[in-house]
């Protein structure tokens, strides 16, 4: 052999050793920006993770207020429709007691007393037929 092909394989060989060198940077760079983008993808993950159950913790209280308000609006709906129950029956009574009280009045009209003892009667009648 001679001293060309010695040097020339020498410079081959330092040419594979570079590349060898350069391909293991190359892949320490690429690995580590691998992991890194890993890392903080797993990292975006878990805040949003974390963001997640703490939007469905406060839908889930928002959802519980709903039902309460709108337990709440039932409950008025029944109390008015019981008031306005309440409030029809008071004024049917009423109109009843009016009338009552009107015939009474009428029955009445023509009484004419000058005494409480001539008046009694006629009071105690009054009452008997408003009652």
């Amino acid at each position: 052999m001679s001293a060309l092909d010695l040097a020339g394989g020498a410079v081959v060989a330092s040419i594979w050793r570079l590349a060898a060198v350069l391909l293991a940077g190359l892949l320490l760079v690429v690995g580590t920006g691998a992991g890194t983008g890993w890392w903080l993808a797993a990292a975006a993950r878990d805040r949003m993770e974390a963001d997640l159950k703490a939007e469905l913790g406060a839908n889930a209280a928002l959802r519980a207020s709903i039902s309460v308000q709108n337990q709440a609006v039932e409950a008025m709906r029944r109390s008015a429709s019981q008031a306005q129950a309440r409030g029809a029956a008071a004024r049917a009574a009423a109109a009843a007691a009016g009338r009552r009280l009107d015939a009474a009045q009428a029955q009445l009209a023509k009484a004419r007393a000058t005494t409480c003892d001539e008046a009694m009667p006629y009071v105690n009648q009054l009452l008997k037929d408003v009652k």
